[in-house]
């Protein structure tokens, strides 16, 4: 019987048994079914798929077991340069991408030809930023005293930021202004506590920050030298918050700029006390003196006496060179106050300079900047 004769069955037959016969001559190569390994269970992945963290490769299970492995590390599904071990370092390329690892499984068939199998594993999550581990808090440094300078210190970290910031905080709140590691004390810091918060980030880190201790409370220039007690008088029709002058007084007294810087403490009683301060109407300020003006503010043996006018408009020269009106309130009361602790007029120390606050600065410059507290020398002097 002729070959074109035999059965199609048998003729399948011997095509596939050629065909094996074939890829068995081929290194390298596996042929289904033929002697090559089988991957039983997949390769896994594990470790956390954060920034300078480490993967490790778990092969599966194979059969045969004695199957020689090799591995290949896939971003997105695309090989990765260079990377064929069976742990992995993830960088700075791999933030925002997943990864895989491919392992290629190789055994010897009955004919002693080499066969392989290759195997993918489920690619992690996304790769996130490191967090930034803080070892040692921030610091401030310097003395918490009105006017000095106060320094932070970033603290320790576990990585070594290249970006630091910082935001000053009075009482646990923000304070506005540069982000800079030093901080020049302010009137409003007296009496609060400082602390510094500091952000820092390197290189595929998360932002992060930690906050200081803090420090404090702020301390006056100088401690109290001395304590003078006062109550609140009017005089006249009074338009204006009686209540408001009061509380507008104690914090003038109160503040670093003013007499307080000089060591002198106002404590403000019920009657009596060392002077009186007195909010009078206008026409009613030439009653204490000849010498005083229903146009200006005076000082008449124990009482500073504020012109109600002047209280509430300020002057027009005040006004023209756009002063605010809570500049003019702590200049007329520190001018008057001033003369009652035994200052006298003061002229102008300079073109461009800031006018002596017990120069008559309502009634001219000569050449100086308005200027509500007294100066550094006027301050010494009381």
């Amino acid at each position: 019987m002729g070959l074109s004769r035999r059965p199609l069955w048998l003729a399948g037959l011997l095509l596939t048994t050629l065909l094996a016969t074939l890829l068995a001559l081929v290194p390298g190569v596996a042929a289904q079914g033929v002697d090559g390994p089988t991957s039983l269970t997949p390769p896994t992945v594990t470790g956390p798929p954060v920034f300078a963290r480490r993967l490790t490769a778990d092969p599966g299970t194979w059969d045969p077991a004695d199957v020689e492995l090799a591995y290949r590390w896939l971003r997105d599904g695309v090989p990765v340069d260079d990377a064929t071990g069976s742990t992995y370092l993830l960088g700075l390329d791999d933030l925002r991408h997943r990864l895989s690892v491919e392992v290629t499984a190789t055994s010897t068939d009955a004919s002693g030809h080499s066969v392989t199998a290759v195997a993918l594993s489920e690619p992690t999550s996304v790769v996130r930023r490191a967090p930034m581990l803080n070892r040692r808090l921030p610091a401030v440094r310097g003395e918490a005293r009105y006017p000095r300078t106060l320094r932070a210190t970033p603290g320790r970290w576990r990585t070594d930021p290249t970006i630091v910031r910082y935001r000053w905080q009075r009482d646990g709140e923000p304070i506005a202004g540069p982000r800079r590691a030093q901080h020049v004390i302010t009137p409003e810091d007296v009496g609060h506590r400082l602390s510094v918060q500091v952000a820092v980030k390197a290189p595929g880190h998360a932002w992060a920050s930690a906050t200081s201790e803090p420090v404090g409370p702020v301390a006056h220039r100088v401690g109290v030298r001395r304590t003078v007690t006062y109550h609140v008088e009017t005089r006249g029709r009074i338009v204006t918050s009686v209540g408001e002058f009061a509380r507008l007084a104690q914090e003038t007294y109160d503040d670093a700029r003013g007499w307080r810087g000089a060591g002198v403490r106002f404590v403000r009683v019920a009657r009596g006390g060392d002077f009186t301060l007195v909010l009078a109407a206008e026409s009613t300020v030439p009653s204490f003196s000849s010498g005083c003006s229903s146009t200006y503010s005076c000082r008449v043996g124990r009482y500073v006496i504020i012109n109600q006018d002047r209280w509430r408009l300020a002057t027009p020269p005040w006004r023209e060179a756009r002063g605010s009106l809570r500049d003019y309130r702590h200049m007329v009361l520190n001018h008057e106050t001033g003369h009652w602790l035994g200052l006298g007029h003061a002229t102008c120390g300079g073109p461009g300079r800031p006018a002596p606050v017990m120069q008559q600065q309502s009634k001219g410059l000569g050449g100086c900047r308005f200027n509500p507290w007294p100066t550094a020398s006027e301050q010494g002097r009381v």
